[in-house]
């Protein structure tokens, strides 16, 4: 549990670091520098805003009390005293700090031997007096174990907390770690040993998608399980807690609506563009696992969103699901190599065949960018992997990520676009070129050549995680490339019909309302036109519309397609049409505690219904997001291939193996 404390001071350090927070002090009290992800970057910035969010508030409706305290408990190296001092925020506001007392001792010796510190804290007295290891007039570290209650309020007490003037407690990813009776017996004492007091709380919520699993198991093998989990599941549990333990106020948020409706637009902006990112499934993910609380008894909340005209996006319960659809391994390819990736893409080239290419995933026990291309054939009902020899494949392919690949004939298929990192996608248009005869009944090499094709810098190519659809406009075949990401712009509303037989860009009337600009949305041929469904917008939210480009005698136009009950908005789910109905699979969505699993739209109706990926069967998370589908008709089967990705701090999951998904019960006429 103490390591997970260093830990993360050295993760805010590197946020401090690359501007995402102000903190002259925690490189001081880290002691060690290291440069972390993006991903860990955001994800401290918004516990960190979160934090003095409500402890600002705090100070501001208190401003008027001659005297009020902020008991931080398992404070670890956190330098909140340092940072209200010095902004003149503690006129009147004493800080005690409790941990475990190896911790506070080594915290201690820090600030007496470094003069910036130990200069804030001024004359010190009382030390080694009992559990007091460091004592200033507005500053107090205690070395106690939280879980001994008698112990913490005795210390307390010496140290000179007063429990009738107004108090904030401060508990970042504490209590989890003590057993239940004991985090519950210090909330329930708090409530009832202080006449005016906040409770905040920033924990993980959660613990049963995959996404949890992957988390609890990260913090099961570093020796430090999350106690609170099991009891206190999500928000709604947390605030039941509180409210039946004395508590006369509470208020809980995810972090993914902290960020929508608690940071102002302009700061939002200012993050999102410190450094190229582009792992936006794991930061939303990350967020709807963390909750931030706040208790109140006896005074206001301290709980005031800076948005008060936005209101906290709310379902009303869980996401009703029609039904389920049976998840089955693909025996025969269990531990098979190079099927564990993400940001990849895989086609069907010919009647069950499926060839994979590209993303990031994991290869001779190493993860990295996959070079190798992957073929699986399904004959006599099993799948079965087969190689790749590949012809100018290494210096051409460029270890591209979130690329299109779209099947124009019988041996040939066209690669659009793509990134090696979130600063670079310039790797243009390659043509694969492969045998017209593979059989997959009798699985050989599949000899795939790659041809680099100019110009490569046209603006259609020069993109990532956007679609790619073919059209037939008066008799001529394109590619519609719409959306995705570029080096210089993190959202693309644009789009292009690429003539595949020239590959030029040709001009084509569109008209009717544009689409918001999207990313990671999911694109469909049908009747002549192009389906466009979910995708990430501009503000980084998911975008709940589908929209179809209709063709007309002149060119094409843009159509909403309205759908009832409304479409829960989502992203980096894949999609497929039967028989008039728009199948989607996973992806990522927001407030709500279950995961996508499959919806099924009526395009003749609209009516949309969810249901529910049975995984009882598997053996491991299924994560349907950065993942690859291909659907059989005539079997009514869907194979999943790969997904996943890196899960916050906890590690990389990447699905081990492809999933069949029978669709047959939903697709019934």
């Amino acid at each position: 549990v103490q390591g997970t404390g260093g830990s993360s001071a050295v993760s805010k350090c590197s946020a401090a670091a690359r501007g995402y927070i102000k903190d002259r002090f925690l490189q001081l009290l880290a002691g060690r520098r290291r440069r972390r992800a993006p991903l860990i970057h955001r994800g401290y910035y918004i516990r960190a805003r979160a934090v003095d969010h409500c402890v600002q508030d705090f100070l501001l409706k208190t401003q008027s009390h001659p005297r009020t305290q902020i008991l931080s408990l398992g404070a670890g190296f956190d330098s909140l005293y340092f940072r209200l001092k010095d902004l003149a925020l503690l006129h009147h506001t004493v800080v005690y700090e409790v941990d475990f007392p190896n911790v506070v001792c080594r915290k201690a010796t820090l600030i007496k031997r470094i003069k910036e510190l130990s200069e804030l804290v001024g004359n010190t007295a009382g030390e080694g007096f009992g559990a007091i290891t460091f004592s200033g007039e507005y500053y107090k570290l205690l070395g106690v174990d939280l879980s001994k209650l008698s112990e913490l309020e005795r210390a307390l007490e010496e140290a000179g907390l007063d429990n009738e003037i107004p108090t904030l407690f401060i508990a970042e990813v504490v209590l989890t770690y003590m057993e239940n009776s004991r985090s519950d017996a210090l909330i329930q004492w708090a409530a009832e040993h202080f006449s005016q007091a906040c409770f905040l709380l920033y924990e993980q919520v959660h613990p049963e998608d995959p996404f949890g699993r992957v988390m609890q198991q990260h913090f099961s093998q570093l020796n430090s399980a999350l106690h609170s989990l099991a009891q206190y599941p999500d928000c709604e549990a947390q605030q039941r807690r509180f409210l039946g333990r004395g508590w006369t106020e509470c208020s809980v948020m995810d972090m993914n609506d902290f960020f929508t409706c608690c940071v102002p637009e302009d700061e939002q902006q200012r993050v999102q563009s410190l450094e190229p990112f582009d792992e936006y499934e794991e930061w939303h993910l990350k967020c709807s696992h963390y909750f931030v609380l706040a208790a109140s008894k006896g005074m206001e909340p301290s709980w005031t969103p800076l948005l008060p005209s936005v209101t906290v996006p709310r379902h009303a319960g869980p996401v009703r699901m029609a039904g389920s659809v049976p998840a089955a391994q693909c025996a025969k390819l269990s531990g098979v190599p190079g099927l564990r990736r993400y940001g990849h893409r895989s086609v069907l080239i010919k009647p069950n065949v499926i060839l994979t290419t590209g993303g990031f995933g994991e290869e001779d026990g190493q993860h990295r960018r996959m070079r190798n291309f992957h073929v699986l054939s399904k004959s006599a009902g099993c799948w079965k992997a087969g190689c790749v020899t590949k012809k100018n494949l290494d210096k051409r392919w460029g270890e591209r990520l979130y690329h299109t690949v779209s099947c124009l004939s019988d041996s040939l298929a066209l690669v659009v676009g793509g990134r090696t990192s979130p600063s670079s996608a310039v790797l243009g248009l390659l043509w694969l070129k492969f045998p017209e005869t593979y059989s997959a009944s009798d699985p050989d090499d599949l000899a795939v050549e790659l041809v680099n094709l100019q110009p490569a810098a046209e603006p259609a190519t020069l993109r990532w995680r956007h679609s790619t659809t073919e059209v037939i406009f008066k008799g001529e075949q394109y590619l519609f490339v719409y959306g995705g990401c570029s080096a210089l712009d993190p959202v693309l509303g644009d789009w292009y019909f690429l003539h595949t037989r020239e590959l030029s860009n040709t001009e084509i009337a569109v008209e009717g309302p544009v689409p918001e600009s999207r990313h990671s949305h999911s694109a469909c041929s049908w009747e002549g036109g192009v389906l466009i469904a979910g995708g990430l917008g501009a503000a980084e939210q998911p975008l709940g519309s589908v929209f179809l480009l209709r063709e007309l005698e002149h060119g094409f136009q843009w159509q909403a397609v309205e759908t009832h009950p409304p479409l829960v908005p989502r992203y980096s789910h894949t999609a497929h049409v039967h028989e008039g109905k728009l199948l989607l699979i996973g992806g990522v969505w927001f407030h709500t505690s279950s995961v996508p699993g499959i919806t099924v739209i009526d395009l003749m109706t609209g009516l949309c219904l969810n249901y529910v990926i049975n995984v009882e069967h598997l053996e491991w998370p299924l994560m349907l997001h950065n993942h690859s589908s291909v659907f059989l008709p005539n079997e009514k089967e869907l194979l999943v291939i790969g997904g996943g990705g890196n899960c916050f701090s906890f590690g990389t999951h990447l699905n081990p193996e492809p999933v069949s998904l029978s669709l047959s019960n939903i697709l019934t006429s």
